[in-house]
Order: C-alpha cells, then sequence, then structure tokens
C-alpha cells in the first residue's frame, strides 16, 4: 500500500489534534509534522516530502491563501477554516478539497479520497511518461528477421513503391511496409518529413544546402512543399 507523506498547518492546537486523530485511522496517512504558522510550514516543506497539506486560512503572520500562492509545486491543498468566504479563492488555486470546520470524519475521508486518487493518477502518468522517453527504438521486420533499429543509428526512410527503404549506420532495410506506417513509428520530434518520399533524422544532419539536406555524404532532396516547415523545426525561416 502506498504511503502518503501529510503536513498540518493550524495555529488552533485542538484543531491539528482533531485531524492528527482522524489520519490515525487511516494506516496509508502518514503525518510528518504538524504545524502551528505558515513560516514553520514552508521550512518543513523545503526539508520533508509532503503529498498531502492540511492547511487552514486564518492564522497569524501569513494566511493560508496567501501562503498557498509563494508554494511553486504545492503537495495536494486539504483546506481546513471555518470561513465558507474564501472558498473560490482556494480552488482557484488548484484546491483540491475545502473543509468547513467543525468537520465530520466521513467528511474527512472523501477529502482524503480526493487527493489521494488525483496522487496516484499523478503517479501512473508520471510512470507512462517516462516509459516513453526511455523508448529510443523501434522494431522492423523484413527478410523473414525482425530487426532493432535505435534512433539514433536511423539515418532516413525512403519511399520505395510498396516497401520503405530504411537506411541505419550498420545497413539498408526494405520492409514491406507503406511509407505513412513508417512515418506513424517514428517520433515527429525527431524525425522530419522533408519529401513526399523522404524522412530523415534530425540529429544525422551534416548540413543544408538550396533544396538539398546532407547526411552522411548522401543527399536527400527538400520538397517545396516541405521546405518552410522543415526550416521552421530547425528554427529557422524560409
Amino acid at each position: 500500500m502506498t504511503t502518503f507523506n501529510c503536513l498540518i498547518v493550524d495555529d488552533e492546537p485542538i484543531a491539528r489534534d482533531i485531524i492528527k486523530n482522524y489520519c490515525g485511522h487511516l494506516p496509508y496517512l502518514n503525518i510528518v509534522a504538524a504545524s502551528g504558522n505558515a513560516l514553520e510550514a514552508k521550512a518543513i516543506l523545503n526539508q520533508q516530502k509532503v503529498d498531502i497539506l492540511f492547511l487552514d486560512i486564518n492564522m497569524p503572520i501569513i494566511d493560508g491563501i496567501s501562503f498557498l500562492k509563494t508554494l511553486k509545486n504545492p503537495p495536494q491543498v486539504i483546506f481546513t477554516t471555518a470561513y465558507k468566504e474564501y472558498a473560490l479563492d482556494a480552488f482557484d488555486l488548484s484546491a483540491c478539497d475545502y473543509l468547513l470546520k467543525p468537520f465530520s470524519l466521513e467528511r474527512f475521508l472523501i477529502a482524503v479520497d480526493k487527493a489521494t486518487e488525483k496522487l496516484q493518477n499523478h503517479s501512473s502518468t508520471g510512470l507512462e511518461n517516462n516509459e516513453v522517453k526511455t523508448e529510443d527504438f523501434i522494431f522492423i521486420k523484413t527478410d523473414g528477421k525482425i530487426f532493432k533499429i535505435l534512433y539514433p543509428d536511423l539515418l532516413f526512410a525512403e519511399a520505395n513503391g510498396n516497401y520503405t527503404k530504411i537506411v541505419t549506420t550498420q545497413n539498408t532495410l526494405l520492409p514491406a511496409m507503406s511509407f505513412s506506417a513508417m512515418e506513424e513509428l517514428l517520433p515527429k520530434s525527431l524525425f522530419l518529413r522533408v519529401h513526399r518520399s523522404f524522412i530523415i533524422n534530425k540529429s544525422r544532419i551534416d548540413h543544408i544546402e538550396g533544396n538539398r539536406v546532407f547526411i552522411n555524404n548522401i543527399e536527400i532532396p527538400i520538397g517545396g512543399n516541405y521546405r518552410e516547415s522543415f526550416l521552421k523545426q530547425l528554427g529557422f525561416s524560409s
């Protein structure tokens, strides 16, 4: 079970104790600290990883709303306050929930469920993004074999009838796949369409001269319909 670190910020000791008691019913909530003012809480946030912040609004030195505005990467925030008039400001700051004192354990559980669901969704999205970032290759089947091609090794792809010619630093492959299917396999941030029949690896460009781009001393034409977008992707105007 995933454990979530919690920080309680409230200038009233009784209010802090109530939240501590409620958290005690949930084994997946770990209270890292309970603070009576926002400045002390800021120091704790700089030292500890906090997933859920239970935050009062009406506090000395700096109020909860102003305090939240100072946080660049705030945790999931659940406001706990006796003042309902700040609710709009709280949700404008993407607060997870807004608990009006005195709140029940049932209402507390609803707020915590919202926070943990957002944290778990964020974690899942992060894992998916990491998987995408670390995948730097494709598999191509041809001649009864399956070849693993690393993106840095793929120089360019060329349309060749019902086939696609793939030129790498090691060899040349001719799989029975359409040029459009090949284009779909390649990340557009790395591979650019420069002609109706050519896709090139941006990182392997040696130089560009007129309507030609050179990769490993191989001359590749730049199509008139692709030149402007191609140069823009390189940071130049046509």
